[in-house]
């Protein structure tokens, strides 16, 4: 059975799709390599917690001061 023309670009443009989450899948996994390539062992032991302090436990704190 032969395909439509409308068939052949809905399978390319699958195709194409498909091709461009890979590459960005694949960039990203080495973006990733590469952070991990830069962190040392030893900062990685040592890193500040990123996670956002609540603005009371803030305020406690302050008041320890």
């Amino acid at each position: 059975m032969a395909q439509t023309k409308t068939q052949r670009r809905a399978s390319a443009q699958k195709a194409a799709r498909t091709r461009r989450r890979n590459a960005a899948a694949k960039a990203a996994s080495r973006k990733k390599a590469g952070a991990r390539r830069r962190r040392s062992a030893s900062t990685r032991r040592t890193t500040r917690r990123r996670t956002t302090r609540k603005a009371s436990s803030r305020r406690t704190a302050r008041r320890r001061r």
